[in-house]
């Protein structure tokens, strides 16, 4: 199981982040551990500095914005 978390102060675009690992882990039946991280001090020590951010088993894989959908899916491939 994939433990992702992302990163980022709870704006629009990290929630839309959040909703969109959510559904295409679902639609693809991949079974996921998906936390929001919201603490300054957290984000920080991952080292990003742009937000949303998204961890995949303690690895920073994207920051800077809603990622793509099919990026989304090379993730979860």
């Amino acid at each position: 199981m994939k433990q992702i978390k992302v990163l980022g102060s709870g704006c629009r675009n990290c929630q839309t982040t959040y909703e969109l690992i959510r559904q295409v882990a679902a639609e693809k039946g991949v079974e996921i551990s998906l936390e929001k991280v919201e603490e300054i001090g957290r984000i920080m020590g991952y080292g990003v500095m742009s937000t949303p951010g998204v961890v995949i088993d303690e690895q920073v894989v994207h920051s800077g914005g809603v990622p793509e959908r099919r990026k989304v899916e090379g993730w979860l491939g």
